[in-house]
């Protein structure tokens, strides 16, 4: 029984004892563990803590200095304002440019082919504003939106002059056969004009007895009934009509010189050509009446470039010398042959 309570007391002691230590361990690994947590803790506080205040500082820092990031924007905003500056002036350098092959092209080209100057409608009607809206709100925009306008405008004026060299380039290789088909000279004998009668062209006449203004889209040259009258330059006839009042026209032939010019023969007794014929500068068409609108012997002249009616004594200068030319330009009168 001794040995048997000693036994027993052995084994408690020693459960006791393992109880104890497993007891130690927890409280050690707990007291060794929380001050780890704590310093953690404070680590990642004062990191946290830290970025807020070096991110204070460089707010405030960008606020009041610039960055080198900064300092980079600048330097390339100016260089692109500078850039822009030097693409205006080129710009504008080519406008002068292109101006003066405008002037050439207008007065001097051109009058060497005795052609009008170019005119494509709505070739210089602005571009919406809407086309520039995407720079509207940008701290540059006048800058950029000028600098647009300058490069459209260009655009605008060299596609303009393309199209008139082209034309140009197309009149000098048929230079000849222009020469011999605009209307060049008299459509009658000078020496059969009644006391160098000529009626004049007038686009705004004041009719006396309608009180209105009815234009006078040609020239009326006085003379007898059954003067020739002559093709003014190389054509193919379009209208040969020998009967018929032909809206105040009466007897009429009208020529298609091509190269945008046709000319009118109206009021005349008889018709010596026919639609289709090929007729040369001075070659006898038809005589002068008194058919139509007519209220005597005359023969109504037209030059028609590209649809427009334009005064014919324009085209007798070179028929003439100077001082014949402004004598006849003094002597022109509102005519009488006509009535309306």
């Amino acid at each position: 029984m001794g040995q048997k309570g000693h036994r027993f007391d052995k084994e408690a002691l020693r459960h006791g004892a393992d109880e104890l230590t497993h007891e130690a361990q927890v409280l050690t690994r707990d007291v060794v563990t929380a001050p780890f947590r704590l310093k953690t803790y404070r680590l990642i506080r004062k990191i946290l803590i830290g970025f807020i205040l070096v991110s204070i500082a460089n707010v405030l820092f960008s606020y009041f200095f610039y960055t080198p990031k900064m300092y980079r924007i600048l330097r390339d905003n100016r260089e692109t304002v500078i850039r822009y500056r030097i693409l205006q002036d080129r710009i504008r350098t080519a406008q002068r440019r292109v101006d003066e092959i405008r002037h050439r092209d207008s007065y001097v080209y051109r009058s060497l082919f005795s052609t009008d100057t170019i005119s494509i409608p709505g070739v210089w009607r602005p571009y919406p504003d809407s086309k520039y809206a995407s720079m509207a709100d940008d701290d540059y925009a006048p800058l950029m939106v000028g600098t647009w306008r300058q490069i459209d405008a260009l655009a605008r004026t060299l596609y303009l002059e393309s199209v008139s060299m082209d034309e140009l380039q197309q009149l000098s290789r048929n230079k000849e056969q222009l020469a011999m088909a605009v209307p060049a000279i008299w459509p009658i004998d000078r020496k059969e004009l009644h006391n160098n009668h000529i009626g004049a062209f007038t686009p705004r006449r004041f009719h006396p007895v309608l009180h209105r203004v009815i234009a006078h889209t040609g020239v009326d040259f006085g003379c007898d009934r059954g003067t020739p009258v002559y093709a003014t330059g190389d054509a193919v006839v379009e209208i040969a009509s020998e009967n018929g009042y032909n809206g105040g026209y009466g007897h009429q032939v009208l020529l298609n010189h091509e190269f945008g010019y046709k000319t009118r023969y109206a009021h005349l007794s008889d018709v010596l050509v026919k639609p289709g014929d090929s007729v040369v500068r001075g070659q006898i068409i038809a005589r002068t009446g008194n058919t139509g609108r007519s209220t005597g012997p005359h023969l109504h002249y037209e030059v028609i470039h590209k649809g427009v009616p334009v005064n014919p004594i324009n085209y007798f200068n070179r028929d003439m010398t100077a001082e014949e030319y402004e004598r006849l330009m003094e002597n022109l009168r509102e005519t009488n042959f006509e009535k309306y």
